[in-house]
């Protein structure tokens, strides 16, 4: 039997995560990991009632150098050893505890292979509608390395000095947004900047690297299950980088906590949820969601024999709805956060620990085999809810690209406008992947060597 020609749906599922690493880029999976941890961590008092003291960087990393060089080696040799496509750090980046004391930031953050510009400063997100304490606010352009950054409009950072008291949770949440601020910025070889040529991640394997937030796309994306079609044709679709991410950090964040550093344990702690917690949306577990493995075959078919429309198509519409499934969560959750509505129906999915009990442990197989798998399956459903219930022009127009930071719009109040049957599916459907996000993100912390617990 012939084996069938899978160049066209090659073509079609590269340029298919292009299209998701740009949405990606734009709104960074969920929207607000900030406010999404808050209320997930709910059901966790003790972090709301656990002070812990701000602390620079600086301080941290002086007075743990030694341990860190053995961790990092440890966690180097553990990528090493269970992520396929895991691209090797570099040996001239490991990070060693004898430099000049004088560059121990930078010798960090490059053994880490992150973005050196990441601002990582003392603040603490604010609530919607809440008082400062008295606290002023951080000028934007210190939270984030992009240099624009949407995601931030409406939002308050207040400033924290070292030895100040501050709630583990508050720590917590306002962490779980950093990783959308530019740590994983620019860090490909051909990103165009002396930190991307050495980082050794090599080229990036999807998303535009002409544009500055795109290359953020693959640490934040999991293609974990997709059919054997797919990876017969798109093999750097495993390329992605999340688990890393989670086990690195977690790591650090576990080290934290045992070595008396409460305030970076769960600094850390938070940039590991981020990255888990990106995992439960079904845009990033998909490269095409609602599109069949069939039907793609048969669009990058056509496309190679030079019949564009369908490919375009469809992958305008994936783009469209990513982006809108994240607007509407967003603008519904700020809502709800702003009018103080603790019942709305994503923010009781977020609280809702009542399957937590019966829920597995947080492992390290968890990521892939779980929440991502979850997500996966979960997919095609969204994208359907996503489509009945948002405005078509937006969703299901592929003549129309939707792009929400060139044309603010609010699809939570526009949603109002469906029938009430489509409204209670897309609610139903963006609530089950919050629950999810919830249960998981509490297993994470459960699994940290809390002091006293």
């Amino acid at each position: 039997m012939p084996r069938p020609d899978l160049s066209g749906a090659g073509r079609f599922l590269r340029l298919a995560a292009l299209v998701a690493g740009l949405a990606a880029g734009r709104a960074a999976a969920w929207s607000d990991h900030a406010l999404l941890t808050w209320d997930a961590l709910d059901a966790l008092p003790e972090l709301g009632r656990a002070a812990v003291v701000a602390e620079p960087l600086e301080a941290y990393l002086a007075d743990q150098a030694p341990a860190l060089q053995g961790l990092l080696g440890e966690e180097e040799a553990w990528s090493r050893a269970h992520l396929a496509g895991y691209a090797p750090r570099p040996a001239d980046l490991a990070f060693r505890a004898d430099g000049d004391p004088a560059t121990l930031r930078q010798r960090f953050l490059a053994a880490l292979r992150v973005n050196p510009g990441s601002r990582l400063g003392l603040w603490v997100r604010a609530l919607p509608g809440a008082a400062g304490a008295g606290r002023p606010a951080v000028p934007l352009p210190e939270v984030t390395a992009l240099r624009e950054d949407g995601d931030l409009r409406g939002t308050v950072y207040l400033a924290l000095a070292p030895g100040e008291r501050v709630t583990a949770l508050e720590v917590l949440a306002t962490a779980a947004d950093e990783p959308d601020r530019g740590l994983d910025l620019g860090l490909w070889e051909d990103s165009g900047t002396d930190f991307g040529r050495r980082s050794g991640f090599g080229r990036q394997p999807f998303g535009n690297p002409a544009l500055e937030f795109s290359s953020q796309a693959p640490f934040h994306m999991g293609f974990y299950h997709e059919s054997w079609l797919v990876y017969a044709v798109a093999g750097w679709l495993r390329r992605t980088y999340p688990e890393h991410r989670i086990h690195l950090y977690r790591a650090l964040s576990a080290q934290a906590l045992r070595s008396g550093h409460a305030y970076w344990g769960w600094r850390f702690a938070g940039w590991a949820l981020h990255y888990l917690q990106d995992l439960t949306q079904p845009y990033h577990a998909r490269a095409a969601p609602g599109v069949g493995t069939a039907r793609q075959l048969e669009i990058g078919a056509l496309d190679a024999l030079g019949v564009h429309g369908p490919l375009a198509a469809a992958l305008t519409l994936v783009s469209n709805r990513h982006l809108a499934l994240e607007n509407y969560q967003l603008h519904r959750l700020r809502a709800a956060v702003a009018t103080g509505r603790e019942d709305d129906a994503l923010r009781a999915a977020l609280r809702d620990a009542s399957g937590d009990r019966g829920a597995p442990g947080y492992d390290d197989d968890a990521p892939r085999a779980r929440v991502s798998r979850e997500a996966a399956l979960a997919a095609d459903a969204v994208d359907a809810a996503v489509a009945r219930c948002l405005p078509h022009r937006l969703v299901s127009d592929p003549a129309v690209t939707f792009d929400d930071a060139r044309d603010p719009v609010d699809l939570w109040a526009l949603s109002g406008q469906a029938p009430p049957p489509a409204q209670r599916a897309l609610a139903d459907e963006v609530a089950g992947r919050l629950r999810a996000l919830g249960r998981e993100s509490r297993s994470l912390v459960r699994s940290l060597p809390v002091p006293g617990r």
